[in-house]
């Protein structure tokens, strides 16, 4: 049977600055949401391919970035090279929870 390795660990108080070379390579999950629409079960059964289903976004508004499921920035949408992207133009300063 292998012997436990012993893990060195430290307590983290408020206010204490975060060594970000130690999480660096901690995966996210990044999402962009670019609008909402409520539809029945009904409607959504009689779409077909090439149905648009229309936000409640106008084209141009800010879209909502999510890290992690909490929204941490807003910004536009572009294209780059023939994909969609997001150029940030407001980082929001949440509450710690």
């Amino acid at each position: 049977m292998a012997e436990a390795q012993e893990i060195e660990t430290k307590k983290f108080t408020p206010g204490q600055e975060i060594d970000i070379d130690a999480i660096g390579d901690v995966p996210i999950e990044i999402s962009v949401v670019l609008g909402e629409a409520k539809v029945t079960v009904d409607e959504l059964l009689k779409m077909g391919e090439g149905a648009v289903i229309e936000l409640n976004r106008k084209v141009g508004e800010p879209v909502e970035l999510y890290v992690n499921q909490r929204c941490v920035a807003k910004g536009e949408v572009v294209i780059v090279e023939n994909k969609i992207g997001i150029t940030m133009t407001e980082i929001l300063k949440g509450d710690k929870e």
